[in-house]
């Protein structure tokens, strides 16, 4: 059953949810700092003895062969294997939108102004390991990264026991554009992506999800590399009309309350009527689910409820919260998009669940968690470009202006800098 708390108490379920983001304590951070000090030292050496240690395999050659991917990928299920095909389908043309173009502009004579738009060199993949293989992850890093014109793609991966990865995943690097395969994880893929080894290139950003150590190694990596975020538990937030059906809701709430016990599940609504049905009815298909220990205790611990008088007041209680997914499973859900401020996905009406997007829609997955969505976007080709400025003005150009450009330069005591337009004077 949701937990129902006042209208008033936005900003305590915020900090509440807020609180279920798991800090990296100091222990796990210095651990994780002297291992990528060793891979920075040793580069494959430690990554064989870190393999050897946390995988229980012997690796030598870490990188998978083309050969590999095609043995691997041909064991997948005909089905899936179309299914993520229409997928990447979409997921390009969502993205494609995205890519912006360079620009030159003539302010006056001798004056020109641009921007160019140039896509990172080489992109790295971490895709977790273990029981849990998630392919659309795969589509949903790999894919912006390459409609961005990202040069080199590298993806790293657990080993499994048999030294090799997960067909489908192996399957989905493939239709994705992933160039490059290794065979390893935790925070020492994450270390030998940001410093490099003898057989893994450096990469410019990483991305992608993974465990605790994996987090604490992006985390201290960054500003060696870029990396997408430090994501949190899942968040799934609907607002419901009385119109709403309340087996679709339940649904819903429970489509993100399987994937973690943190994971939080919040519905705002107009109706009490929804209210205790929605209820029922959570209890009723959790109970069937094969992950219903995890879904029940997300559900009772993180699962929220709060009745509004409109709509309108719910979209309000939304933006304060700032949800990773948000449903507006409301008649008319176009009437109401733009009073939505915070959300990292929006998904309209009561027949747009949010696993469309998760999977299949082509919006991207990988979304900003914890109220980061107040600031912070979606994963897409934005997060695959760098943009740099240039000049050009003629001698004509810096005669008219090199009065101004030395008078601040002055103001500022930085004589080199005035100097620097003067010699160029008659």
């Amino acid at each position: 059953m949701l937990k129902r708390i006042d209208r008033t108490a936005t900003k305590q379920l915020r900090d509440y949810l807020d609180s279920r983001s798991q800090e990296i304590s100091a222990e796990i951070l210095a651990k994780v700092s002297g291992l990528i000090a060793d891979v920075r030292k040793r580069g494959d050496e430690a990554l064989r003895d870190y393999t050897k240690q946390f995988d229980h395999i012997d690796i030598q050659d870490f990188r998978v062969s083309e050969e590999e991917i095609e043995r691997l990928s041909a064991k997948c299920d005909p089905f899936f294997m179309e299914s993520m095909r229409r997928a990447k389908e979409n997921i390009e043309y969502f993205h494609r939108a995205q890519i912006q173009n360079s620009y030159l502009q003539q302010k006056e004579y001798g004056i020109f102004l641009g921007q160019r738009v140039l896509p990172l060199d080489t992109v790295g993949i971490y895709v977790p390991g273990g029981r849990a293989q998630y392919p659309s992850s795969v589509l949903m890093n790999a894919i912006p990264a390459h409609v961005a014109g990202v040069r080199r793609i590298v993806m790293v991966t657990p080993p499994n026991s048999e030294g090799t990865i997960n067909p489908n995943i192996a399957f989905a690097a493939k239709l994705a554009g992933v160039d490059e395969i290794y065979t390893v994880g935790g925070a020492q893929a994450v270390a030998a992506l940001a410093y490099g080894t003898e057989s893994i290139p450096c990469a410019d950003k990483i991305v992608g999800p993974g465990n605790i150590f994996v987090a604490a190694a992006k985390k201290l990596v960054y500003g060696k590399v870029d990396i997408d975020m430090i994501a949190g538990p899942s968040e799934i937030l609907v607002i419901a009309d009385e119109g709403a059906n309340p087996v679709y809701t339940a649904a819903d709430l429970l489509s993100q309350a399987e994937h973690d016990p943190m994971a939080s599940a919040i519905l705002l609504t107009t109706s009490e009527k929804l209210l205790d049905e929605v209820n029922k009815e959570l209890e009723i298909q959790c109970a069937k689910l094969p992950k219903k220990e995890i879904a029940g205790a997300s559900i009772r611990d993180y699962g929220t409820s709060i009745v509004c008088d409109s709509i309108e007041e719910c979209i309000e209680f939304s933006n304060a919260i700032a949800p990773e997914h948000l449903e507006l499973m409301v008649g008319d859900p176009m009437k109401y998009l733009n009073l939505v401020k915070n959300a990292g996905s929006v998904f309209l009406g009561y027949y747009t669940c949010e696993s469309i997007g998760d999977y299949f829609g082509g919006t991207n997955h990988v979304l900003p968690t914890s109220g980061t969505a107040r600031f912070s976007s979606a994963l897409g080709v934005d997060a695959f470009i760098k943009k740099s400025s240039f000049l050009y003005y003629t001698k004509e150009a810096i005669e008219n202006y090199e009065q101004y450009i030395v008078s601040m330069a002055e103001e500022e005591e930085l004589q080199a800098h005035a100097n620097a337009a003067k010699v160029r004077m008659p």
